[in-house]
């Protein structure tokens, strides 16, 4: 169902969910201020109440009105990468939902840089929690359209066209003056490390829990399998002949219903979740996937389609 602006407004600050675009994925946002809306983000997704929303705001300036430390460390990334697709963890404020967090001692904060979220932020006052609109682990939607397949049409979208990232934000932690990685993105850590100048702290038990840290995420409902080359995907597509594939660059046939991604990782990333939807709907048996070069650029991909084929298996020579 989709919706304008302002009706969106009204669905929202009435304790609403709505689909809204943002450069990265559609994200099925809600008053993260609201305890009975935020509720209605996580039965909407089926996803578990342990799992920390991401809660999107108007301007770096709101964010003491959501963490109890905004460290200098943090404003630096802040002033590089924002708006933009870099969520930053930061410790938070006692007010802030415990729903929000999940149960964590921090907040997951982003402005995004799409046109129609930040006016939707600015015009409803609002901080919006907003992971992305669809089913736990299923796939992540970059359309209008693939919010009402995966989510039905009577839920609200506000339509703000293809989404032109394409995959989730980069999230990090930041406490003090340190920083971790918690989840690739297209903002990759040599980045982030150039703006700071220093490299992120390697993970430990004190890690906050993060969105998409699931092993079994970014998912088609149809089984995918990841493979090292494409004589290996040729030889398993002989013994499966309604398979479909996708493939980074169109040098080679596969199969009836290959996709092909172009070599530019940002390309690639702006189209991967729209291809994965057109492989899982062709109804094939099984998605052949090949991996993505093996460089620092690609580093979100290879997390996204990793997690997308997890419990099947990689396919070598």
């Amino acid at each position: 169902m989709r919706i304008s602006p302002a009706k969106a407004i009204e669905l929202l600050r009435c304790g609403e969910v709505v689909a809204i675009p943002t450069e990265t994925v559609y994200g099925l946002a809600a008053d993260a201020r609201n305890e009975s809306a935020i509720a209605k983000i996580y039965a909407t997704k089926q996803r578990p109440a342990n799992n920390p929303l991401i809660v999107h705001i108007a301007s770096a300036a709101q964010v003491t009105e959501w963490a109890s430390e905004f460290p200098p460390l943090a404003q630096q990334l802040a002033a590089a990468f924002w708006p933009g697709p870099l969520t930053l963890v930061l410790p938070a404020r006692a007010e802030v939902s415990q729903s929000v967090r999940a149960g964590e001692p921090t907040v997951a904060l982003r402005v995004p840089a799409h046109p129609v979220a930040l006016a939707l932020l600015h015009d409803s006052g609002l901080g919006l929690a907003a992971p992305s609109a669809n089913r736990y682990t299923q796939l992540s939607p970059t359309t209008a359209a693939h919010v009402e397949s995966g989510l039905g049409i009577d839920i609200p979208v506000l339509d703000g066209g293809a989404c032109q990232v394409g995959i989730e934000s980069t999230i990090v932690s930041v406490h003090g003056d340190g920083w971790q990685l918690l989840r690739p993105g297209m903002i990759a850590a040599t980045a982030i490390a150039a703006i700071v100048g220093k490299p992120a702290a390697q993970l430990g038990t004190q890690t906050p829990k993060a969105p998409g840290q699931h092993l079994l995420h970014y998912s088609p409902r149809t089984p995918c399998l990841l493979f090292t080359s494409k004589a290996a995907m040729l030889r398993y597509a002989h013994t499966k002949p309604t398979a479909a594939a996708l493939l980074f660059g169109d040098e080679q046939q596969i199969t009836q219903h290959d996709v092909y991604l172009p070599h530019d990782p940002a390309l690639a990333a702006e189209q991967l979740y729209a291809a994965l939807h057109q492989l899982d709907a062709a109804q094939a048996d099984v998605i052949l996937i090949e991996t993505p070069p093996a460089a620092p650029a690609w580093e979100a991909l290879h997390d996204r389609l990793q997690r997308a084929a997890y419990q099947g298996h990689d396919q070598n020579d």
